[in-house]
């Protein structure tokens, strides 16, 4: 049974509401995030560990993973890669080397160090789970988003790739692809969206689906998309 679990990405938007859902169901849980101040705030809040962690910062990801194991006294069981972001829409023409970098950095590397480090520990005891979050944009890309669709679709790839790694060793990989989720993460408010407490709880509960089960693909969306 799953008792603790890392979040990146937790002081805003979905992961902040993974981490109070996490937390309300029993779990012991190491939030990290760029903003200390809403940081502190979930962790009064919750109960929760907390520590900000900017992961675009090469050795950021390991000294995250060692706070976590060092918070919890031991390795995690879950490790939640929900940490990415998408600094502006622009074509193709604008954009800049520095935000191709920082969303590698965050999106994919960030991703593949925290589950390299969590696979290390997890191969040995023979359970685990990983989920990354990825977006419905890694099945219908769109224009001006171009990096922002590139590291999803390259989260997707490694994540298919990391499904089959665990699969012998007894370890849960699931990819969540959420469509359009009314957050900070845009400029306008959009009522029209999911709530993230609602996406926060369609990931939440693939953690606590029966032991002989594993949720490969999770894709959901509001009712205002389709990709028909």
């Amino acid at each position: 049974m799953n008792q603790t679990a890392l979040v990146t990405g937790a002081s805003s938007g979905i992961g902040l509401e993974i981490v109070r859902q996490l937390c309300g169901r029993g779990l012991r849980v190491f939030a990290t995030g760029r903003n200390a101040g809403r940081l502190n705030t979930l962790r009064q809040e919750t109960g929760c560990f907390a520590e900000p962690f900017d992961l675009a910062l090469p050795e950021a990801p390991v000294a995250l993973y060692a706070a976590a194991k060092a918070a919890f006294g031991a390795a995690p069981d879950v490790v939640i890669n929900n940490a990415g972001f998408n600094r502006r829409k622009a074509p193709v023409t604008d954009l800049t080397t520095a935000e191709l970098d920082e969303a590698y950095a965050v999106t994919i590397r960030a991703a593949a160090l925290l589950s390299r480090e969590a696979m290390r520990d997890m191969i040995p005891r023979k359970s685990g789970h990983i989920i990354n979050v990825a977006s419905t944009v890694v099945w219908q890309q769109v224009e001006n988003s171009s990096i922002y669709c590139a590291v999803k679709c390259a989260l997707h790839g490694f994540t298919v790739a990391l499904i089959k790694e665990a699969r012998p060793h007894g370890i849960k990989v699931t990819g969540v692809y959420p469509g359009g989720t009314d957050t900070a993460f845009r400029a306008i408010d959009r009522p029209d969206y999911m709530k993230p407490e609602s996406a926060a709880r369609m990931i939440v509960d693939t953690l606590f689906a029966p032991a002989d089960v594993i949720v490969h693909q999770l894709t959901f969306r509001p009712f205002v998309e389709t990709n028909f």
